[in-house]
């Protein structure tokens, strides 16, 4: 075992560059396929709920795992969970690019999903084990623009790639990016691991994983089976059981996966706020767009790509400018800015007409990508910031593992509100396929909403498209300006107060 203080290898240069190309193709391999899932469809056919698993059997496969990642890389070392997450991720690419059919496709963007959470987790903590002090923050601020530049340009590149040789040829690509990660990165990495790990908290991740697989589950299923349905009601109220679990366990544990009395610091708690609500300004636009573009407004996979430019490419570049700002500006007042700037736009989006001019959508989708790069780059040094130096590592695994399982609720959420307000502007359907014509036309699909109801005319669908894209804008921009004011009150100070120690003894600290 290497100890993390020893000088860092030489090739250090070139494991950065490897974990940067996996911060580059993450986000490609969730906003890719939200693209590519109208070419899927119309290639392979399959109900429009197992292509809603495309994203969503990735996005939450790597949230619910992300964070029982970094415990594997501490326990069994990192560059031995990088290459076998590695490895995972480049086969499961390559899988995914031959599948036959969707449903073998989504099981194995699951697994994709889980492969792409290891080797992220133990890809940042190797390269915080090869660089120290001001060079560590440049290292890991490089690596939050590769994500910025795989979210900025995912889209666009999606798009090239589908046009000119068809929806497998992304997943050829991100199978090779998982070579060359392979070939560079992991023959040069040095082995550590965290040396006081004593064992993987099974039973933390394990209800961890179950209630976050129940709760999404229970979302995306009940627009289409109701809400009192028994096994939507069963797996809402198993999701909440295994919260409860999951609390109780992480309690008990001498080190817990999650360490829970952090939320007993209230501005920590309200930093939470801040991945809430770039999750329902910035990610859900990010996902719901490409099916309304293609679907309803008829764009190709392309001009997809150029349209979502206004909205992805200030990722790769405001969180510079913020990082700048927070000299001078506290950091909260930035990120509650921000977001005021991104309820706006996505204010502004809500009403912009189904087949309305493309040029309608330049100035929401600007602002929104705008807005929410302000807070983009300041999140994690706030949820760091606002608790004591010494729980600032778990502060961080905290923060990151609710960013990722919110997106992929929020995702679910949305995907249910839209069936929800569908479903009430459709007028009077049949019962029994009533629902399933709202979670068709929810997804943009109108040749599959008409066939299931050949009675609804093509202008009564779109107007129940737009009046239910309209309506759940309309609550996106409510949740994020709530969570701006929160921000903006709770954090404007520069520094916070010093926090009061709990008196009770917080297990695990």
């Amino acid at each position: 075992m290497t100890d993390a203080s020893h000088q860092a290898a030489p090739g250090r240069h070139l494991v950065l560059a490897a974990v940067f190309l996996v911060a580059v193709t993450m986000p490609l391999s969730f906003t890719g396929p939200a693209v590519a899932t109208p070419a899927i469809g119309r290639d392979l056919g399959g109900d429009l709920a197992l292509l809603t698993w495309i994203v969503n059997g990735f996005m939450l496969a790597f949230g619910s795992t992300i964070m029982l990642g970094g415990a594997l890389a501490d326990q069994f070392g990192r560059k031995r969970m990088f290459r076998i997450g590695a490895i995972s991720f480049t086969l499961t690419s390559l899988a995914v690019a031959l599948s036959p059919n969707v449903l073998i496709l989504d099981f194995l963007r699951a697994l994709q999903g889980i492969a792409a959470a290891i080797s992220i987790s133990a890809g940042f903590a190797a390269v915080a084990q090869e660089y120290e002090g001001a060079d560590r923050t440049r290292a890991l601020g490089l690596l939050g623009t590769g994500f910025g530049i795989g979210l900025a340009f995912g889209p666009l590149v999606t798009g090239a790639l589908i046009g000119s040789f068809g929806w497998r040829a992304l997943f050829v690509a991100t199978a090779l990016a998982g070579l060359v990660i392979l070939v560079v990165g992991v023959p040069r990495m040095r082995e550590t691991r965290d040396p006081g790990a004593i064992g993987i908290d099974r039973w933390g991740a394990g209800s961890f994983t179950a209630m976050l697989v129940a709760l999404t589950f229970g979302i995306i299923l009940g627009p289409e089976r109701g809400w009192d349905d028994t096994l939507v009601v069963t797996l809402l109220t198993g999701a909440a059981v295994l919260l409860v679990a999951f609390i109780a366990i992480e309690n008990l544990q001498t080190r817990p996966m999650l360490d829970l009395s952090l939320f007993r610091y209230a501005r920590f708690v309200s930093v939470q706020a801040l991945p809430v609500a770039v999750a329902y300004s910035f990610i859900v636009p990010f996902i719901l767009l490409p099916a309304r573009f293609i679907r309803i407004e008829g764009m190709s996979e392309l001009e997809v790509g150029v349209m979502l430019l206004p909205l992805s490419l200030p990722i790769a570049t405001i969180p510079f400018v913020a990082a700048n700002l927070a000299r001078w500006i506290p950091s909260g007042i930035l990120a509650g800015l921000g977001l005021l700037v991104a309820g706006a736009g996505v204010l502004l989006l809500a009403f912009v007409p189904v087949g309305g001019a493309p040029t309608a959508f330049i100035l929401p989708l600007a602002m929104i990508g705008v807005g929410a790069a302000l807070p983009w780059g300041l999140m994690d040094d706030l949820a760091i910031s606002v608790v004591p130096t010494e729980r600032a590592g778990m502060a961080t695994g905290i923060f990151g593992t609710m960013r990722v399982a919110g997106e992929t609720v929020a995702v679910a959420v949305v995907g249910a509100l839209m069936a929800a307000f569908v479903f009430g502007g459709l007028g009077e359907l049949p019962g029994d396929v009533a629902p399933h014509v709202a979670s068709a036309l929810a997804g943009g699909s109108l040749d599959q909403a008409k066939a299931l109801a050949p009675s609804i005319g093509h202008d009564t669908a779109m107007a129940a498209y737009g009046a239910a894209f309209r309506n759940t804008m309309l609550i996106c921009a409510a949740i994020t300006f709530t969570a701006a004011l929160v921000t903006l009150v709770t954090l404007r100070s520069r520094k916070p107060r010093k926090a009061r120690e709990p008196r009770m003894l917080e297990i695990g600290a």
